[in-house]
This record gives C-alpha cells, structure tokens and sequence, in this order.
C-alpha cells in the first residue's frame, strides 16, 4: 500500500507511515516530490539495490578510465613531488634551467 504525504503533515504526524509499504513525501505548494519512506520491512532490500547501483556506477567510471591507466611515464625527477613543486620543476626544464 502506498500514499503520498506533505512536508508538514508528515512533520505533524510522524504516525501517518505507518500501515504503508512506502510512503511519497513531497511539497504540496510545489508537486516536487522530496523523498520516499521505506517500510522498514523493505529497507534492506532497497539498501541493497542502492548500494549495488552506486558500485556499477563507480566501475563504469573506472573502465572508462582504464585505457589511460599506465599509459604515461613519469620521469624520476618528478616522482613524489607535489603540485607546487611539480609546476615549478616542469617551468624550470621549459626554460632550460
């Protein structure tokens, strides 16, 4: 079972989830939805599925990151230096110093 509640009836009445397998919260003056309550009895579950779809997403990043990953050499001088120090090393090999 499923209902739609106001920002403020909500704030009012916390009791008006109850009963619901989930509950849409949203802004009556706007039909902006602001939120959804989950029953608790399905709270894993959608834990779960959130927690999935953020980790494919993450890997979709990385794999389109893969191709580049090692393809650039960094020479000794500049290993472990930091961004400051990196730019004023690479402006002082530009000028031939």
């Amino acid at each position: 079972m499923t209902a739609v509640v106001g920002m403020r009836d909500l704030a009012r009445n916390l009791n008006t989830l109850d009963g619901y397998d989930y509950v849409k919260v949203e802004d009556k003056k706007t039909h902006k939805q602001k939120g959804l309550y989950i029953s608790q009895k399905y709270a894993d579950d959608v834990e779960k599925y959130i927690q999935d779809k953020i980790m494919q997403e993450r890997q979709a990043k990385l794999d389109r990151l893969k191709p580049f990953i090692g393809s650039m050499e960094v020479e000794d001088r500049y290993k472990g230096l930091e961004g400051k120090e990196l730019m004023e090393e690479v402006a002082k090999a530009k000028c031939g110093m």
